[in-house]
């Protein structure tokens, strides 16, 4: 069964760091796009980073020098190191599988699938 499970959030004053972890089931992770994304009360979801197979990793603008994304085949795991988080950065972060805005699959395979997500909370 193809599953993500997110991990790693929790309560983190402005200026601190987290590091959330995607570890991945039913699939190998350097075979797909892996990206992180959120979703604060009343918003929209944004994407934040997205790592492709080959190893390439892509920003939004406004994480861009603050957020980092890695993956680690040999746990089928995909970071996001967060640093310099900000108040308005509360949201439920999710990671996802070949999906629109970070979509690459083996030829003939596709995932679209989504964690459940893991809540970051940053307040004084």
């Amino acid at each position: 069964q193809v599953q993500l499970v997110e991990s790693g959030g929790g309560l983190v004053q402005p200026g601190g760091s987290l590091r959330l972890s995607c570890s991945a089931s039913g699939f190998t992770v350097d075979r797909y796009a892996i990206g992180w994304f959120r979703q604060a009360p009343g918003q929209k979801r944004e994407g934040l980073s997205c790592i492709t197979p080959d190893g390439s990793q892509h920003y939004a603008e406004f994480v861009e020098g603050r957020f980092t994304i890695s993956r680690d085949n040999a746990k089928n795991t995909v970071y996001l190191q967060m640093d310099g988080l900000k108040l308005e950065e509360t949201a439920l972060y999710y990671c996802a599988a070949d999906v629109p805005g970070c979509a690459s699959s083996p030829l003939g395979e596709t995932l679209n699938t989504w964690g459940q997500g893991t809540l970051v909370t940053v307040s004084s």
